[in-house]
């Protein structure tokens, strides 16, 4: 009789932290389930207790040197609220205008340099090339013009932070800085190039999505879920909170509308947190549709699912473009990629109409005040998805308690049944194979986890893999890195 085996990915690659993959395999050699795990844990929640709210936004920066724009966002926003301060428009604008940045900046990480050597260079291409730097061997021009992308992105940031990481300057009731004449001018004559680069993105996934990746929209990560996301005014494209936003939305799969102007401050009436032993990484689901109907995904792509319209013209024809290729609600996970870069143009299109505000540049970007809540809770989209930041504090402005709702953490279930899809479709028990294992963690990249802020861990990340029989001996090894 036929032995029981299991496939271990262990860390999974080209993401952002450590995690790894089992598989398990029934006697006759089909996948009967597979599990993404995140395996380490630092805690940031617990050691912010203590801290004062006013630190928050530098502290929780901290957890990642990919989102720390996200965080900051997040934790400043939660601030003003406990400040019960309205901040002023140019300060509104300004942080539009960060996020915008961050979201260019994370999506040209993700596309060009993570996951655009599967794409370019082929899913069995030696693992020692597949990656930017057998990109860079490959394909120059593309390689090089991705990291000026992320290189723009960064430099708006830097720009108004004053460092590209790290950045201490959105604060509780605005930011420390206001933006300068000359540093505004000097972001504007970068948007030329950094358009020419996702067109040239655009043109290049498009090309491979009508003429090589047919099989991987069918089944990387291919399934009806909810999707949630912030949503603007007249239903367009949001990414951030303030004057603009309407609240959070929950979608399903066949377009139906099961929640709309949600407020992030009751979250804890709609959202909810599973655990499972096998990871740290919590599983949230929509309430009232428990743990299996209610799970869902964020993101760019439930970002683009949500919204009627972006609200310029080059992102809402590549928007409607997108929609015809995987519907008015895109089930597909693998077009996350494509959502990613019809984000990156319509960030650009933002970025260059809120420059062209004479607001932008007043001066008055701070409201100052002393605690007036004890309790409150900021929303922004961080590049992967929704981002919730909730505190408690005491009289003094001491951190009490802080629960942090991360994208990556969002997206979990989704993350499982994408590996457990593509697992059932590609691998079996007689030959482990370079190729089939990289579709497998591929079908993770198409979230773009940032495991570093779900679980605040990082590490190094080799592949070992090993099929082992239901005793647990050694049946077939495979390593690289």
């Amino acid at each position: 009789m036929a032995e029981r085996r299991l496939i271990r990915i262990d860390p999974v690659t080209r993401i952002e932290g450590h995690a790894k993959i089992t598989i398990q395999l029934n006697a006759e050699g089909v996948v009967e389930s597979a599990r993404f795990h995140v395996s380490e844990y630092r805690g940031f929640e617990r050691f912010c207790e203590g801290r004062s709210y006013t630190e928050m936004a530098a502290i929780t920066a901290r957890i990642c040197g990919i989102c720390p724009v996200s965080h900051m966002l997040a934790a400043a926003s939660t601030g003003d609220k406990l400040l019960a301060v309205q901040i002023p428009p140019a300060a509104e604008k300004l942080r539009r205008l960060m996020n915008l940045a961050q979201i260019i900046q994370s999506h040209a990480l993700s596309f060009f340099h993570l996951s655009s050597p599967d794409f370019l260079l082929g899913w069995d291409c030696d693992p020692q090339r597949r990656n930017i730097f057998g990109l860079i061997a490959a394909n120059p021009d593309l390689a090089r013009s991705g990291i000026r992308l992320r290189q723009f992105g960064q430099g708006v940031i830097e720009a108004l932070g004053g460092r590209k990481i790290h950045a201490a300057w959105a604060v509780p009731g605005g930011v420390r800085s206001p933006l300068l004449a000359a540093t505004r001018d000097q972001i504007r004559s970068g948007l030329s190039e950094a358009y020419a680069v996702v067109e040239q993105g655009l043109a290049v996934f498009k090309h491979l999505l009508d003429t090589q990746l047919t099989e991987e929209l069918e089944v990387f990560g291919t399934f009806p879920s909810l999707f949630i996301a912030l949503v603007g005014e007249g239903n367009r494209w949001e990414h951030s909170s303030g004057s603009s936003c309407r609240g959070l939305r929950v979608m399903n799969s066949d377009g139906c509308v099961l929640a709309d102007g949600l407020s992030e401050n009751d979250y804890g009436t709609f959202l909810a947190e599973a655990v499972q032993p096998w990871s740290y990484l919590k599983f949230p689901y929509y309430r009232p549709l428990g743990p299996d109907g209610g799970s869902y995904r964020v993101g760019p792509l439930a970002r683009l699912n949500l919204c009627e319209q972006i609200g310029s013209a080059r992102a809402d024809q590549e928007l409607l473009e997108l929609r015809q290729r995987g519907g008015r609600v895109v089930k597909a996970s693998f077009l996350y990629h494509l959502a990613r870069l019809v984000e990156i143009l319509a960030s650009l299109e933002q970025m260059e109409e809120l420059l062209h505000d004479p607001e932008i540049t007043a001066t008055h970007v701070r409201a100052r005040a002393e605690v007036n809540c004890l309790e409150a809770v900021g929303v922004s989209e961080a590049p992967r998805g929704t981002l919730l930041h909730h505190y408690r504090v005491d009289e003094n402005g001491v951190i009490e308690k802080v629960n942090l709702i991360i994208a990556t953490g969002q997206n979990n279930a989704a993350m499982n049944r994408t590996v457990t899809q593509i697992a059932r479709h590609y691998l079996c028990a007689e030959r482990l194979d370079e190729a089939l294992l990289n579709r497998v963690e591929a079908g993770i990249r198409c979230f773009d986890p940032c495991l570093s802020c779900s679980t605040h861990a990082a590490g190094a990340m080799p592949l070992h893999v090993q099929l082992l029989n239901a005793d647990g001996a050694l049946v077939q090894e495979l390593s690289r890195g």
